[in-house]
């Protein structure tokens, strides 16, 4: 165990080397619940990807590949709200999302009043709306943490772009649930409007996904309130939505804001490329559709395992 770091073993963090190179992390020595999302529901849920070709404007000017589409997941609600702030009061380690989207078919230009919509899970891995479904190993109710949010829509809302393409969240650094790696939805929407806090109308271009560099990840999982949740966290290469394609593919580019204090938070960007004449709702693909219907064997109503 020479090659992990420090930090991870003086938590209890350790790398299972029995499930092969593709291995998921074992949080905190806790153990998979019988009750967490099964892996093959899953696997189904997230099988069709779309993908297409083009280019788009990076922070550097260059361009890459048109953003891939997969299908939206089980736990999609509509009606989020239009806000900067999707907290809802929802502890974690702060995270500030800068997203730009452009316009990849058409030289890399911003695609202003784009309308991206994000949603994810909170620090024990519950989605606002589907708080009865076990997140997998161990993790504490989620009414536990002291919330006072409305269950249906905390960790959910709408940004529309300004005339660079930019929109910003204030959010917290997602935690994980079995199968997934931490990651975060979302959709860009155009042709829509705002209307009474909503985003209503139009169509949908892009549905994706956001992703986090494994050890940023694996440090902020050791932190409260996240060290509550024990059990299997999936690394990227073992994710079976992350296919490896860096910032083509969700990565997103991370900055701490205080170097040596991680829970002071972090500063996420990324140059989302779309085609705003396509339309991909991620529908489609094994019981993830879009009315966003848990699989069949989604987990149980138990609270924790």
């Amino acid at each position: 165990m020479g090659d992990i770091p420090n930090f991870l073993l003086m938590t209890g963090i350790h790398r299972d080397k029995t499930i092969t190179r593709r291995r998921a992390l074992a949080v905190t020595g806790g153990t998979v619940a019988s009750g967490g999302l099964a892996v093959a529901g899953y696997q189904a849920a997230f099988a069709e990807t779309a993908t297409t070709t083009g280019s788009a404007s990076e922070s550097s000017g260059t361009c890459m590949t048109l953003m891939s589409s997969v299908t939206e997941g089980p736990y999609y609600l509509d009606g989020a709200l239009v806000r900067k702030d999707i907290t809802e009061g929802k502890s974690g380690v702060p995270l500030t999302l800068r997203l730009t989207v452009v316009d990849a078919t058409d030289g890399c230009t911003p695609v202003e009043g784009a309308a991206v919509e994000i949603w994810h899970c909170d620090a024990w891995g519950y989605y606002s709306g589907y708080t009865t479904a076990n997140p997998g190993g161990s993790a504490p109710a989620e009414s536990e943490d002291g919330s006072t949010a409305d269950d249906k829509t905390y960790l959910r809302g709408y940004q529309v772009a300004n005339a660079n393409g930019v929109v910003k969240f204030e959010t917290i650094f997602p935690g994980w649930y079995t199968p997934r790696t931490c990651h975060i939805h979302l959709k860009v929407h155009t042709g829509g409007q705002k209307e009474d806090g909503t985003y209503e109308g139009g169509k949908v271009n892009y549905t994706g996904q956001l992703f986090f560099d494994d050890e940023i990840a694996q440090e902020i999982l050791t932190l409260e309130p996240y060290s509550k949740h024990s059990g299997s966290y999936t690394t990227l290469d073992n994710d079976m939505v992350y296919d490896g394609g860096g910032a083509s593919s969700g990565l997103l580019t991370l900055k701490a804001v205080h170097k040596k204090d991680p829970s002071k938070g972090y500063k996420g960007s990324l140059t989302i490329g779309v085609d705003p004449d396509a339309e991909n709702t991620g529908a489609g693909g094994g019981g993830g559709g879009e009315g966003g219907t848990p699989p069949s064997d989604a987990p149980s109503a138990s609270a924790s395992s």
